[in-house]
């Protein structure tokens, strides 16, 4: 839609909560009472400020924790300042884009502050995703400096050899714990953070200081978040959310606890939540439907007062199994928040007593500083129940796209009435009912959201098209057994094409993460066609579940272990006839579904075992090896298996030695 078609009329909607929602918000406080509302005021500042506050009022209040560390607020801001003062001696002052490159856990969070600190532009890079996709982030920053740790040192020299390194796990010559002191505008860029464009491209949306210091401020008050709450990272700090749920944290006094759920499985996160008595949960509606399946009638987590889903559509089953294993005090919140907005604008309060009449759970009321009109094809605000495009208008929305004027300029638009607002056009489509509670209904164009991860499928078919066999491509989402949106592919090859989905996998996992990656693959002779030649998306085939073509030949399962494997694994897919030899992921799993087997075998074999075996054992047969295996035998595999990373970690390091003596 073009700016210049908007509304000139646009009216402000001023709309109040409703009584239901009051109610419920006036329920949402800890027990402990220690709120302290977040003034307007003092959003005119830095991020590090408010921070460096926080570190003076509770210096000994506990900060981050995982499973191998406990930071204080002192802990924790030194951590960060060490790290601040290595960045400026390597890059000098000034504001410009650092890339940082770490797993899950504390260190981001600390090198998070520490480049806010010196009034750098973080651009967090995700371990997981190919390199090819590391560096056209890299590319389009510009940036000079990668900030990283010894683990991902070799990543990070293949995702750019030219760029100089900060390694977090080698001491400096500058090393102080003292504040920096770098004087910073709440106009300065904070962060760049990556999502798939419209376009098929990734575009950078930037945010200063003061818009998510204003947004901080939003969730503060009103979910009253205080220091004495507990909150859970499930997120990556690569996108909002996480950076989300590291702010609101740290920004009031509280405790953030990082766990990387696809790697220890759902088991842990319910000993976490119970041990740690953790007061907010925070996470999207897949992850939380896998995490309720472990759950026993006996757990109730009586410390838990939220449950926040957000970045996937919220169904009423949802809220069913928030009633069912879930206290009375817990509130669950479904909102829906926006990288360009830095956060939430809508968001839906819910109690025991709430009453969910449709499938699809409402987005909710308006938050402060944030309103949302629906605006039809013509540009013009559409009524009650009418369905339209999302527009964000506010003060305090993103300044655009990085390195992106003509993407800016059409998506961010002055306020036709005037003054100092603009106004987002998101491509979401929504529907706002008479109360002025908003139904989102997904992207106008293809753009979706998969896992919580936002996903545009042309970027896929993309990817697709250049694998020399395929002639024509095409990507959907659809849902599949357990109602969650899967990725499902429409391929035309070439004629004799000897293609399997194993070299598919393969050759897609060089470009794209995984989440990118379709979780079926079906072959057509041609696409179904519209009247008017355009692809006919709606008569595209669901995928069957038949065994896929892979590399490897079908080899039946033998031995009782490989049969109980086999019927785990055929509940887990749906998959009707799996080999031995076939790759979980291959057949279409993913980390959230390898979490699933997880449990299930520790259910049927009766012992437990790390999830991060079930990754180094992807086949029936390698991972009915490894549970028949003696415990010596698997304890000595495992110590064969740590030398051999050491080894190459010393060889790496002794090459990098070698090449910088040069």
């Amino acid at each position: 839609m073009e700016s210049h078609g908007l509304m000139s009329d646009l009216s402000k909607h001023i709309l109040r909560l409703p009584p239901k929602q009051l109610a419920i918000q006036a329920k949402c406080f800890h027990p402990s009472a220690t709120f302290v509302e977040f003034s307007e005021k003092e959003i005119e500042q830095s991020i590090p400020e408010r921070f460096e506050k926080m570190v003076g009022l509770y210096p000994e209040r506990l900060a981050v924790k995982t499973k191998n560390l406990c930071w204080t607020y002192e802990d924790l801001n030194q951590a960060a300042n060490h790290i601040a003062h290595a960045i400026l001696a390597q890059g000098g002052e000034g504001e410009e884009p650092v890339a940082l490159l770490l797993e899950h856990g504390a260190e981001v969070i600390a090198v998070i502050l520490a480049l806010l600190k010196t009034g750098k532009i973080f651009v967090p890079l995700d371990p997981k995703l190919p390199h090819t996709r590391n560096n056209s982030i890299l590319g389009d920053t510009q940036t000079g400096l990668i900030v990283t740790n010894s683990r991902h040192l070799s990543d990070a020299a293949q995702i750019q050899e030219r760029l100089h390194l900060i390694n977090i796990d080698e001491p400096t010559a500058i090393s102080s714990a003292e504040n920096v002191g770098s004087s910073i505008s709440p106009d300065n860029l904070a962060y760049i953070l990556y999502t798939s464009g419209s376009a098929g491209q990734p575009k950078g949306v930037v945010q200063n200081h003061r818009n998510v210091l204003q947004q901080i401020r939003k969730e503060t008050n009103g979910l009253h978040i205080c220091a004495d709450d507990r909150l859970i990272l499930l997120r990556s700090c690569s996108a909002i959310g996480g950076v989300r749920i590291v702010l609101s944290a740290l920004l009031n006094g509280a405790v953030v606890y990082p766990l990387n759920v696809a790697q220890v499985g759902f088991t842990e996160l319910v000993e976490l939540l119970a041990q740690e008595e953790i007061t907010i949960y925070d996470s999207t509606p897949t992850t939380f439907r896998q995490f309720v399946t472990v759950l026993t009638d006996e757990q109730r987590f009586p410390y838990l007062r939220l449950i926040r889903l957000s970045s996937e559509p919220v169904h009423k089953q949802d809220v069913e199994l928030y009633n069912e294993h879930f206290p009375g005090a817990c509130i669950f919140v479904n909102s829906l928040g926006l990288t360009e907005t830095a956060g939430s604008i809508r968001c839906n309060l819910i109690d025991h007593n709430t009453h969910v009449a449709s499938d699809t759970v409402p987005v909710g009321y308006p938050v402060e500083e944030m309103e949302v009109v629906l605006l039809g094809d013509d540009g013009h605000e559409v009524g009650s129940r009418e369905i339209g495009e999302i527009a964000v208008r506010s003060r305090y929305l993103s300044p655009g796209y990085w390195r992106s004027p003509d993407l800016t300029r059409a998506k961010f638009v002055a306020d036709p009435t005037g003054g100092d607002q603009r106004l987002y056009l998101t491509g979401d489509l929504g529907q706002l009912l008479p109360d002025g509670c908003l139904v989102h209904l997904g992207r106008k164009d293809f753009q979706i959201k998969v896992r919580g991860y936002k996903v545009d499928v042309a970027e896929i078919e993309r990817a697709l098209l250049a694998l020399d066999p395929i002639k024509a491509a095409v990507v959907i989402a659809r849902a599949d057994r357990l109602d969650e949106q899967c990725l499902v592919a429409y391929l035309v090859t070439s004629k004799n094409s000897s293609l399997t989905i194993s070299s598919l996998r393969r050759g897609l996992s060089e470009v794209l993460p995984d989440y990118m990656i379709p979780s079926s693959f079906v072959m057509l002779d041609a696409m179904p066609v519209t009247p008017t030649g355009k692809v006919d998306r709606s008569a595209l085939p669901a995928p069957d579940r038949t065994r896929p073509i892979l590399d490897d030949v079908y080899v039946t399962p033998r031995s009782e272990s490989e049969k109980l494997l086999a019927g785990i694994w055929h509940e887990v897919l749906h998959i009707e006839k799996i080999g031995i030899d076939d790759n979980f992921f291959d057949l279409g799993g993913n980390s959230l579904r390898l979490a699933q087997a997880h449990r299930k075998v520790g259910e049927v074999f009766g012992k437990e075992i790390p999830l991060t075996e079930m990754f180094a054992h992807p086949t029936i047969n390698t991972l009915a090896k490894y549970l028949t295996r003696k415990p010596d035998e698997q304890r000595a595999l495992k110590q064969s298996h740590d030398r051999a990373q050491t080894r190459r970690a010393l060889s790496h390091r002794r090459s990098r030695t070698r090449k910088n003596r040069t």
